[in-house]
């Protein structure tokens, strides 16, 4: 080794110490409360041990505690926040991360017992976002979820230099610092909320436009780090940035994508999913995930290789139910095939019209492409027309635009039964018969 390569190593090292040192130490805190079982606290648990790693905290301890009921005060109860405390200052910790929402006043007093910055799990999703977030109603979309989870959370300052009150001694120079800042934020909250009202009009501009070209729109959905930016990238070469991360795609990508048989349909990538997710995130990035309740079809998918596969498609099931989406014609995609157990696999597939694929290398994507076809050609409408001998060009674009499933020749025209999406219907409706 030279003494350039070596001085360069030198620096490399210093530089990953330097980062190493940013990272904050993390104590993660989980609870088996309620209906969660131990198992699935655990799996919970592991979660939010990546999404702190996401965020850029590096998680050094876990604790897991099982529990009837959260305490009102502390969430864990004041013997396990001492314990916390204790844990904390043995381990020089900087921030302790809890699995669950924390109320107000629970997070207060959590801080002042551990002394130490405490984050709830929907603080900590929604820091991810905001790092992620690039497009400009990506941007909007997160700050109002911010300020829509801090509002809540104010917290007093100035007030003993401020009174309000209607006797002697009460009196003062008026409002509190605390509902100055509350008003700011909500005067904030509604510029943020009609930014994104004119966003979202746009956006829908956009997805008529594309219905008026009359193709079909399939929207992939999934659990986030699930594989749904690879698979688009895989199908139509789309180039979205791809990272082994949670939530690295926050903006929807749409592209065009030919199917088997030269069907041309819209394919869009969504934000990933994930339990429990956040209510504040669910409602600002409601004109983001419209996409997926105006699709034709929802490609749902799975990472195979999760160990928790199952409770990660009830999951998205449930967010989609949350959007009013739960109605959408579904296709399950188990994906990661050249890294999943096989018979983990064929148990996810039970049960489900499912197909199995691998994003990274391509495997039964031709596959997935043919069932997407068949799919949509299923959800077109099935109807019967009468073609005059003289509209040679009607039969032509029945030909073109649907699919004819019968042809017979009759006294007064072609007699068709053909299957054609609703888009095209409207072009066809004086030759209808029944």
């Amino acid at each position: 080794m030279t003494a350039r390569e070596g001085r360069a190593r030198r620096r490399l090292t210093a530089t990953e110490v330097d980062l190493e040192v940013l990272r904050q130490r993390a104590l993660l805190v989980g609870t088996g409360t309620g209906t969660r079982n131990a198992a699935e606290a655990e799996e919970s648990l592991a979660e939010l041990g990546r999404l702190a790693d996401t965020a850029g905290a590096e998680p050094v301890e876990s604790v897991l505690q099982r529990r009837d009921r959260p305490d009102p005060a502390t969430y864990v109860g004041p013997g396990k926040a001492d314990e916390l405390r204790d844990t904390a200052e043995a381990l020089d910790i900087d921030v302790v991360v809890f699995d669950d929402e924390l109320t107000p006043a629970q997070q207060r007093n959590l801080e002042h017992k551990l002394g130490r910055d405490v984050v709830d799990r929907v603080a900590l999703i929604l820091d991810i976002f905001a790092q992620h977030a690039t497009s400009q109603e990506g941007m909007l979309q997160v700050e109002l979820a911010q300020l829509r989870y801090r509002l809540p959370r104010l917290r007093g300052r100035g007030i003993t230099l401020s009174q309000q009150g209607g006797g002697i001694g009460t009196r003062g120079p008026g409002e509190t610092q605390l509902e100055v800042d509350r008003r700011r934020i909500q005067r904030r909250m509604t510029k943020l909320e009609k930014d994104l009202e004119r966003l979202g009009k746009t956006r829908a501009t956009q997805r008529k436009a594309r219905r008026r070209r009359g193709l079909p729109t399939v929207t992939l959905v999934g659990y986030t780090n699930a594989g749904k930016s690879t698979l688009l990238n895989q199908m139509t070469e789309a180039r979205v940035r791809v990272e082994d991360r949670l939530f690295s795609t926050l903006d929807p990508t749409t592209r065009r994508l030919q199917l088997p048989g030269g069907g041309t349909i819209l394919c869009s990538d969504t934000v990933g999913f994930v339990r429990r997710l956040p209510h504040e995130l669910v409602e600002a990035f409601q004109s983001t995930l419209e996409v997926v309740t105006a699709a034709d079809l929802v490609v749902h998918v799975v990472d195979g290789a999760a160990a928790d596969a199952a409770s990660q498609i009830e999951a998205v099931r449930e967010v989609l139910r949350e959007i009013e989406a739960g109605d959408r014609p579904e296709l399950l995609v188990i994906n990661k095939l050249d890294r999943a157990d096989a018979s983990q696999v064929r148990e996810l597939c039970e049960g489900e019209s499912a197909i199995a694929v691998s994003a990274r290398t391509g495997e039964g994507v031709e596959k997935l492409l043919d069932a997407i076809a068949d799919r949509l050609r299923e959800l077109a409408a099935v109807v019967e027309l009468v073609v005059p001998y003289e509209r040679g060009d009607v039969l032509a674009a029945l030909h073109r635009d649907g699919e004819v499933l019968i042809e017979v020749h009759a006294e007064i025209g072609t007699r068709v039964r053909a299957r054609i999406d609703e888009v095209d219907l409207g072009r066809y409706r004086e030759f209808v018969t029944g």
